[in-house]
């Protein structure tokens, strides 16, 4: 099926090429053929968006001026528009990006959840009064921050895309996205939703291009008040020196290496389940990926084969499959990634208990079998660093102590989950992990309300609920002297 989306730039309210006519293929990752061909922007496009925005943005624009429950409602239009095309993201993030149709349905509601909530935020960002000595009065204010650029990455491109704008829209800002160059598509989408909401000129500004160039020149424009990316650690690291440069601030949400930790007492079966679908959902392209499963000796033969049985039974689909439930990886060269990540452990003497390699009934397509790995201790490679695929790797503990050592010992702290029935056990565990984000007896969840990040590696700052606006908002204090 061809691609007849929006191709263009999407620049102060425009549909626009490249300035320098570059363009950008994408591959769908089932068939490996090419999907589309979109606008690449250059570093000269994305000075253009920057200003646009920062046009937008200033004191006496109308977004500026807007009252909040007008601008709320320019939200609540966007998710609107965006729901109605709902059917049409999805089947362009699956050839774009290879989830199959189920994983692309959730995206697209989360995020039409996301601007929805943060249109219910946008006139409530009170500020407060402060008792101070004197007769005075003192005050705050929360104002936006500016222009705020989000740079996007290939594994959720939309709904992490979205993640980020509702607040920062909702808040005041004015935004420049910019999607990864290997999945670009359905970011376009954000302009056609802005565009029918009537969003002003300049407020909501998409550039699809690469990270060296149009990634780059955005983070270190000097009109850029904020910086949202998510994406790996070792991006991230760049991306955070680039900004401060122009003492920038960012949001950063990297890497992770999820402990999933299975005690004797955990529903074996509900554990097994949430193991599976943690590591495999996406094909296992996820920062939050449950990628170790950390199991009590007593029980880690039987999780195992339960575990290994699910694998077994997973259908590999293309990305318009709708039987699928686990589709390709997102590239060539991603795969391969992966399947040497896979050579690795076993070099590293752990034991390939299924999976390991290219599934033999697929001659087109990036699919990687759903591996699972036994024998792992976690100084190995396999435990310690972040493989991006459907690979999961086994370590048996012997008690409480030795699960939470096991699962603090990585240089993330991003998502664990604990799988348990006594209910001490479980807060206890929780409050002992360092990590961002720690769900008991289901994994992995999140939602619009609900912060997202993590602690070391992987990341800074926070997504979602009330402390993402505190990332997109800044504090004016005023104090005013009664008595002259």
């Amino acid at each position: 099926m061809s691609y007849d989306g929006p191709t263009e730039l999407y620049i102060d309210g425009e549909w626009t090429a490249a300035e320098n006519g570059e363009t950008i293929e994408t591959v769908d990752p089932a068939t490996e053929e090419t999907y589309a061909t979109v606008a690449c922007a250059s570093a000269e496009d994305v000075t253009h968006a920057v200003a646009a925005a920062d046009a937008a943005a200033e004191r006496g624009s109308e977004w500026r001026t807007m009252s909040p429950s007008d601008r709320g409602a320019y939200l609540r239009t966007m998710a609107d528009e965006i729901e109605a095309m709902a059917d049409e993201i999805g089947l362009v993030e699956s050839h774009d990006n290879g989830k199959t149709p189920f994983e692309a349905s959730l995206d697209v509601d989360m995020v039409v959840d996301t601007f929805r909530y943060y249109a219910g935020w946008a006139d409530k960002l009170t500020g407060e009064t402060i008792p101070v000595p004197g007769n005075r009065l003192d005050y705050t204010l929360q104002e936006p921050l500016g222009v705020t650029a989000h740079i996007a990455p290939w594994n959720y491109p939309f709904q992490l895309a979205g993640r980020s704008l509702a607040p920062a829209l909702a808040c005041g800002n004015t935004a420049v996205l910019k999607p990864s160059n290997t999945t670009p598509l359905t970011a376009l989408y954000y302009a056609k939703a802005a565009e029918a909401a009537g969003l002003p000129d300049g407020v909501l500004n998409v550039i699809p291009g690469r990270g060296s160039e149009a990634g780059s020149a955005l983070v270190s424009d000097p009109a850029v008040d904020h910086v949202a990316f998510t994406g790996s650690t070792g991006v991230g690291k760049h991306i955070m020196s680039e900004a401060a440069d122009n003492v920038t601030g960012v949001t950063l949400e990297l890497g992770g290496k999820g402990p999933n930790m299975v005690f004797p007492d955990a529903d074996l079966e509900a554990a097994s389940k949430g193991v599976h679908y943690g590591i495999f959902m996406n094909c296992g392209q996820m920062c939050w990926a449950g990628s170790r499963l950390l199991v009590h000796e007593d029980i880690h033969d039987e999780v195992v084969e339960r575990v290994v049985n699910r694998a077994e039974a997973t259908p590999l689909g293309s990305g318009i499959d709708d039987d699928g439930r686990m589709g390709p990886a997102v590239s060539e060269s991603h795969r391969e990634e992966v399947l040497d990540y896979i050579q690795t452990g076993i070099e590293e003497g752990a034991t390939v208990a299924t999976g390991g390699g290219i599934p033999e009934d697929k001659e087109r397509g990036y699919f990687i079998e759903p591996t699972v790995f036994t024998d792992v201790t976690n100084d190995m490679t396999i435990a310690r660093e972040e493989i991006f695929g459907p690979v999961l790797s086994v370590i048996e503990f012997s008690d409480d102590e030795e699960a939470i050592e096991i699962a603090n010992d990585s240089p993330f702290g991003l998502s664990a989950g604990v799988w348990t029935n006594n209910i001490n056990r479980a807060h206890d565990t929780a409050a002992r992990l360092d990590y961002g984000m720690v769900s008991i007896n289901e994994y992995p969840q999140t939602f619009p309300q609900t912060p997202f990040g993590g602690f070391k590696e992987s990341g800074v700052g926070r997504e979602q609920g009330t402390e993402a606006i505190k990332e997109y908002t800044q504090a004016k204090n005023v104090n005013v002297n009664i008595d002259r």
